[in-house]
């Protein structure tokens, strides 16, 4: 017996109920301690891949951001907030995110409407349906450069298959990627193409996650197919709609693949969206800090651009 246990005086068996419970205690705290190492443990090849993958990458950018560097691509002195000053003052913002902001305007919307469309009209269970739910995911099998390489074929002003098709229905032969006014049209149909299976995946898997009795109730109540549609299929696919909008924007802010392939920014800057701006300053002309603040500019407006949409646009979106 301890000295505090005389002291206080407590009984034999209540001073036992009190060591098993103390024990009890340091034994759940020990393995809540073995649980969290074997989950760290497990989490550790991921981290690993996060830290050098992203977390570096992204603090190097901030490092470069708030530095010159010379013509090799070395640091050469602190310049401080001045390459964020630079890009605002030389339009590179202004421009790039003009030719950005169209680009997600011709694709996002666009995009989810064939995509929503198709995965209406295959979610019937009519025979043959699977030959086309395969056809409709297949681009998501391509790679950003083997479907820009197949489009520049189809683009190709003499050879296309595009303008060949035209010109079997008296229609002029049209400059795909040669004229200002159709450059950034053709990259959007090229990716509208590309992201079709995606979106068409995601969208077809949320409309077959809607309970059947829903619509055998509706058609019960004397509800047509487009009232259904709209009333019932709508609501209920809202939050993945959301997820596919918010997934399709960042992807169209960080488009950069195809026009690399296709244009590399031209006919007259047309096609030049923020993200091959970047690779322009950066990798071209070796000035790391100006890119580096580009960067972190595309950043914080498509953290800012997701904010606003789990801000607002996730106010009309029906979990239930």
């Amino acid at each position: 017996m301890s000295e505090l246990d005389n002291r206080i005086g407590l009984p034999a068996a209540r001073r036992r109920v009190w060591g098993m419970s103390q024990r009890r205690t340091a034994s759940l705290r020990v393995q809540r301690m073995r649980e969290n190492m074997l989950a760290y443990g497990f989490l550790a090849p991921s981290l690993l891949l996060f830290a050098v993958f992203l977390f570096y990458p992204m603090f190097k950018s901030v490092y470069l951001s708030l530095h010159s560097t010379d013509p090799t691509g070395q640091i050469a002195a602190y310049v401080g907030l001045d390459n964020f000053k630079a890009v605002f003052q030389s339009g590179l913002f202004l421009q790039g995110m003009k030719v950005t902001l169209l680009f997600v305007l011709f694709t996002v919307p666009t995009g989810m409407l064939v995509a929503l469309i198709l995965a209406a009209l295959t979610h019937n269970r009519f025979k043959g349906m699977r030959v086309f739910q395969f056809v409709f995911s297949l681009p998501v099998v391509l790679s950003v450069g083997s479907s820009a390489v197949i489009w520049k074929f189809l683009f190709h002003p003499t050879l296309g298959m595009l303008n060949y098709l035209l010109g079997k229905v008296g229609i002029d032969p049209i400059p795909w990627l040669t004229s200002p006014d159709w450059a950034l049209i053709s990259i959007s149909i090229m990716t509208i193409w590309m992201n079709l299976g995606f979106n068409y995946i995601i969208l077809s898997s949320g409309l077959q996650g809607i309970p059947d009795e829903i619509y055998e109730s509706a058609k019960i109540d004397g509800a047509g197919p487009l009232l259904t549609f709209r009333k019932i299929s709508l609501p209920l696919l809202s939050p993945t709609l959301f997820f596919v909008t918010v997934v399709s924007i960042i992807g169209a802010f960080q488009s950069f693949g195809q026009i690399n392939i296709l244009t590399r920014g031209g006919p007259m800057d047309s096609t030049n969206v923020f993200v091959y701006s970047i690779y322009q300053e950066a990798f071209v002309n070796f000035r790391f800090g100006t890119g580096s603040a580009q960067a972190l500019i595309l950043f914080a407006v498509i953290m800012l651009l997701t904010l606003i949409q789990f801000k607002w646009v996730e106010r009309k979106v029906h979990y239930q």
